[in-house]
């Protein structure tokens, strides 16, 4: 399980974080080698670096959803502490073996202050930045043109958004600026690519006020979805699976709220809309949420469709973009990336997937990954944006052409 992994390596670098924040803090002056510093401060340390921990033991209560709010920044705050420590020793190593005012600098007692005081600047303005930055929603255009007809259309608008990631992060406030947001741009279709929860569906605030504000979202053909990994009823420590991932199930409760909010679910279904073009919704490659691993192929999905009508797929995550351009799908909407939610993430996310956010055209799949409504985990965003995509679909075919 890798949250056994995970673990040992979380303390480690907690210890780390702890002895080189208090050799900094020493430096700075003798009256932190007291023990009546020492004390508070581990204590206060210990109870930050185990608020996921508690989070996760207590049982869903007003105080336990404060701890968990508090464990999710700070998460994000313990990743640029370790950060920005880790790049600081990594120079220190570095300057070691040179000679010069750097040398002479970063090896005095003044340098090695300032350098602290200027790192712990940089942690509090990146967190601030990134909590702040996580409520701000962003609108991104995209332009398709498919070689196919749509009988009644010479285009269509399609809102993308996915990972809403209703619950300790995410309540009224983001859902309605994301409702506004969509009524803005007088779509067709309005479609949800999955992570709508976040496991827990005691977390989220207020369903029916949710579920109300999301059914006042106005497009000529409604509002559709899939689920995603996030969609199944489990508890997440620190973000990641405490089982095995095998098992998960569905809380019956997330299909009431989406029947409630008018949205319909696709669930490995395919749906003919207006006898004009296909929607295709599929289920999440991990956790569908009926217990296994079991999904349709996009083969056994478009088969026996009429091809010379557009096809759009929606899925969570953006996989199997081969499969689907040789089924004969023309277009595949999906979200879960975040774009790497986190600077460096945003980065290292482009090492796991084919497309991990934007564009990418695959022979004549295109294929549009949105970064997101939410967050997960750490209630931040650094290096990306929280947006709604809207997908600007052009058909330059014509009635006779077959495929």
């Amino acid at each position: 399980m890798l949250l056994l992994l995970i673990i040992p390596v979380y303390l480690i670098l907690n210890l780390y974080i702890l002895h080189r924040v208090h050799k900094w803090l020493t430096a700075c002056s003798a009256l932190f080698h007291s023990r009546w510093f020492i004390v508070p401060y581990i204590t206060i340390y210990s109870l930050l670096a185990f608020s996921l921990l508690f989070a996760f033991l207590l049982p869903a209560s007003r105080p336990q959803a404060l701890i968990k709010r508090l464990s999710n920044y700070w998460l994000g705050t313990f990743l640029y502490i370790l950060l920005c420590i880790g790049i600081a020793d990594l120079l220190r190593l570095i300057l070691k073996h040179t000679h010069g005012i750097l040398h002479a600098f970063f090896f005095c007692r003044t340098g090695y202050i300032l350098a602290g005081m200027l790192l712990t600047l940089v942690v509090m303005a990146v967190s601030f930045y990134g909590i702040i930055h996580s409520n701000h929603l962003y609108v991104t255009p995209y332009e398709i043109t498919l070689d196919k007809s749509c009988p009644g259309h010479k285009q269509l608008k399609i809102v993308l958004a996915a990972d809403l990631h209703l619950g300790y992060n995410v309540g009224e406030k983001q859902i309605r600026q994301m409702v506004d947001a969509v009524n803005e741009q007088d779509a067709d279709l309005v479609l949800f690519a999955g992570d709508i929860f976040d496991n827990e569906y005691e977390a989220v605030q207020n369903p029916e006020k949710l579920a109300q504000l999301l059914s006042e979202i106005r497009s000529t053909y409604g509002s559709w979805a899939v689920f995603g990994n996030h969609d199944v009823s489990e508890r997440l420590l620190g973000g990641f699976s405490v089982g095995s991932g095998t098992h998960n199930l569905r809380d019956p409760r997330f299909e009431n709220f989406l029947e409630k909010a008018g949205i319909q679910l696709l669930d490995d279904q395919v749906c003919s809309i207006d006898d004009a073009f296909y929607l295709v919704g599929r289920k999440d490659a991990q956790k569908p949420g009926d217990g296994t691993r079991n999904r349709k192929s996009p083969e056994e999905l478009l088969s026996g469709l009429d091809h010379s009508r557009p096809v759009f797929v929606l899925e969570h995550q953006p996989r199997q973009l081969k499969e689907l351009e040789k089924a004969g799908a023309d277009l595949q909407l999906c979200g879960h990336t975040h774009d790497g939610q986190l600077f460096p993430g945003n980065l290292t996310v482009k090492l796991f997937w084919e497309n991990p956010c934007g564009y990418l055209q695959k022979g004549r799949l295109h294929s549009i990954v949105t970064s997101g409504v939410g967050v997960w985990g750490p209630a931040m965003r650094v290096g990306t944006d929280g947006e709604i995509c809207v997908v600007t679909v052009k058909f330059e075919g014509d009635e006779t052409t077959q495929y």
